[in-house]
């Protein structure tokens, strides 16, 4: 059964035959991230969806080429960036998010639920009263059921929890950005043991999501790979979704899939830049203020997460 914003995001996904987002992924390899540029045919207004900064942990040095692609495309195709969106604070990799909207424009914007990792993160980092916990780093908080435009297209936010507590899917026209919420059907769902995370929730936001139509369009936040499938893919529907995902497909239960997940995820590394990865992006993508010597620097809690 749809709730009140699901059925808001399942209308404007049946009438989005007057407006069709088009839309261009940047996969990052390196982090497994896809990173989108959705623009509006008819007015050029464009959104830029999960972008990344690219990090090298062993040397601390960041760089711009991925970002640098995306600003790019822009250009090119002569996009007028309006939103710079971030599904959630990211545990994989850093946000370049701060650097396009320099370049660019753009409001940036995250759930209002990043209050909650802000206070969360801000206890493990021990950052002082100087850090914002408020969400101010961020132009627009969104709530479950906001909904904004790109142009023409008509947009609806989803809060749908359980990965961390502020993920969101952004319904954009005919189509869904659904975060770390789920992967490919033949790869399953993202894991709920970060802090703030919790697998119930996660089944419960992904039986919401899976209430959209089924020809509703699936892109997804990162792909690995699933065993015997040798090519990258973040591209799906609702109805794949519902018919083949390995967890949670139809008449997968709530029980059987929190005893999976929590079990799953007792076995799994951190990622390996967590730490550098919410430091910056519960910041909006912006990076430690510099000190007396002009440098930067990124604090890593020992045996803390």
């Amino acid at each position: 059964m749809m709730d009140e914003t699901v059925q808001k995001a399942a209308a404007q996904i049946a009438n989005a035959r007057n407006g069709v987002p088009q839309i261009k992924a940047f996969f990052d390899e390196p982090t497994f991230t896809a990173s989108y540029v959705v623009h509006d045919p008819e007015t050029r207004a464009a959104a830029i969806i999960d972008s990344v900064l690219d990090y090298d942990a062993a040397s601390g040095r960041t760089s711009f080429a991925s970002a640098d692609a995306i600003i790019a495309y822009v250009h090119e195709h002569d996009l007028a960036v309006e939103w710079l969106l971030e599904t959630h604070a990211h545990a994989d990799h850093l946000s370049a998010a701060p650097y396009i909207q320099g370049k660019v424009g753009g409001k940036l914007s995250i759930g209002r639920a990043i209050l909650q990792v802000q206070e969360i993160f801000g206890k493990i980092f021990n950052e002082g009263t100087e850090f914002a916990r408020d969400g101010s780093q961020f132009d627009r908080l969104f709530e479950d059921g906001d909904q904004f435009t790109i142009g023409n297209l008509q947009a609806t936010v989803l809060h749908v929890p359980g990965h961390t507590p502020a993920d969101l899917a952004y319904v954009i026209g005919d189509a869904a950005f659904v975060g770390d919420t789920l992967f490919m059907p033949d790869y399953g769902t993202a894991r709920a043991d970060f802090p703030g995370g919790d697998a119930r929730t996660l089944f419960r936001s992904i039986r919401r999501l899976l209430t959209l139509p089924p020809e509703t369009r699936l892109f997804l936040c990162h792909d690995y790979k699933a065993p015997g499938r040798d090519r990258f893919a973040w591209e799906t529907t609702v109805a794949a979704q519902r018919a083949g995902n390995v967890h949670v497909h139809d008449g997968a239960e709530e029980e059987a899939f929190v005893a999976m997940r929590e079990a799953r995820d007792a076995t799994l590394d951190m990622p390996k830049l967590i730490l550098p990865s919410i430091q910056v992006n519960m910041r909006g993508g912006r990076l430690p203020e510099p000190e007396d010597n002009g440098t930067r620097y990124l604090k890593i809690p020992l045996d803390a997460v």
